[in-house]
């Protein structure tokens, strides 16, 4: 059985950006986080160097962090003009 996942995407943010809003979401319990590399050919600069963030829940996830991971997501899209 797959545990359920989501996507989080913005072009322009900066890889340790990505990295940050990572560190936050890791520190709610049953959240896992996975960096996907930019895979545009050829490699473009102006773009991040991260194309997204893979958000895994556990399947013990606590439903009442949700809306956590959300505000989290939503205060770096607002940010960061996704």
């Amino acid at each position: 059985m797959e545990h359920p996942q989501e996507r989080f995407r913005c072009p322009k943010l900066p890889l340790a950006v990505y990295r940050e809003v990572a560190a936050h979401l890791q520190q709610i319990p049953g959240v896992a986080v996975e960096l996907i590399p930019q895979q545009s050919q050829p490699f473009d600069y102006t773009q991040s160097q991260v194309d997204s963030l893979r958000i895994y829940y556990s399947a013990d996830f606590d439903a009442g962090f949700q809306e956590r991971v959300k505000g989290i997501l939503n205060y770096y899209s607002q940010v960061y003009g996704n």
